[in-house]
């Protein structure tokens, strides 16, 4: 059986954390910043996990 490829665009966009959870940035933060406030913006500036229910999908794309 070949081997599974991992997904080029998911590979650039989730991480694993030490625990074994999927880490990923939050959207919304690249443009069209003028119009957002401070807070907003702040706030996605941290990295968020993965919901419960995404981990099956992103994990297969990672092919882990």
């Amino acid at each position: 059986m070949p081997k599974v490829k991992t997904n080029s665009g998911a590979k650039k966009r989730f991480a694993l954390t030490g625990s074994g959870k999927i880490k990923r940035k939050h959207a919304f933060k690249s443009h069209i910043l003028t119009k957002k406030t401070k807070k907003q913006k702040r706030n996605l500036t941290h990295s968020g996990l993965v919901a419960r229910v995404d981990v099956h999908e992103v994990r297969d794309l990672l092919a882990l």
